[in-house]
């Protein structure tokens, strides 16, 4: 049998792959504390100036707050109604399990700006103005299919008969969920969680079609784009929204892995 270690082109595969997926992070990093306004090799010198202006903008720190905002209301329904459609679907045999579930991964497959069109006309015709509330149902639907599948995991892995064990010795369904289910499930939950809000804050597409005057996070960077004497500090805005994107997939693989 073929190894790591003994095939080349596995090995080229791997670092090749390695590095075009960090390169572009180091080289991002670089220019981040490059002293020089210019996207140019070589490096003018190193300062943490672009990073000290950050904090000084005060439109900036709307925007951060405003995602922050979207993030913990949308992460945090989509938790709650997904797993309620993952005990749905892995409890319960029902008519239509099967288009329940299509209609639950369905925003997996749509594209994003087809989803962030298709709500603007719905809010439009519902005249509802659009605000970090309709940015946030967006978000909403775009989370429920990551939790359902997190949660839905576990609960596949989770042995029903202690379930029905807990209803022989006098517990109510109700009951076994709260002292039950729901306690082996919650890492998942938690997991499912992170993972929804970091969907949330990294999102763009129905954002820059949905936030209205409140702008989000990325559509904030987006915007700063289009000024040259700005980019700079974009660029240290990137490296730090990379930085927690990160850490919080990190986070969330580790909930997951500590069930």
């Amino acid at each position: 049998m073929m190894t790591f270690r003994n095939s080349f082109p596995l090995k080229a595969y791997y670092f090749g792959l390695i590095a075009l997926l960090y390169l572009p992070i180091a080289i991002l990093f670089l220019f981040s504390i490059n002293s020089s306004a210019f996207l140019s090799f070589p490096l003018q010198g190193l300062t943490l100036d672009w990073y000290q202006k950050l904090f000084a903008s005060d439109a900036l720190l709307r925007s951060a707050r405003n995602s922050l905002v979207v993030g913990l209301g949308s992460s945090l329904t989509a938790t709650l109604m997904g797993t309620m459609v993952a005990l749905l679907m892995m409890r319960y045999q029902f008519r239509s399990k099967g288009l329940l579930v299509a209609l639950a991964v369905l925003p997996l497959i749509v594209p994003y700006i087809v989803l962030a069109v298709a709500l603007l006309l719905l809010f439009s015709i519902l005249n509802i103005d659009r605000s970090l509330w309709t940015v946030g149902i967006a978000h909403t639907v775009v989370a429920l299919p990551y939790v359902l599948l997190i949660v839905g995991a576990r609960l596949a892995g989770f042995d029903a008969n202690i379930e029905e064990a807990a209803m022989d010795l006098g517990a109510d369904y109700p009951t076994t969920l709260r002292r039950v289910v729901i306690p082996m499930i919650a890492p998942a939950m938690v997991s499912a969680w992170l993972t929804a809000f970091t969907v949330s804050f990294d999102e763009f597409a129905l954002a820059l079609f949905l936030a209205g005057t409140q702008p989000t996070f990325p559509v904030y960077l987006y915007g700063q784009l289009r000024f040259a004497s700005r980019l700079p500090i974009m660029i240290a805005l990137a490296v730090l929204m990379m930085i927690g994107t990160l850490t919080l997939v990190l986070i969330a693989e580790r909930v997951r892995r500590a069930e």
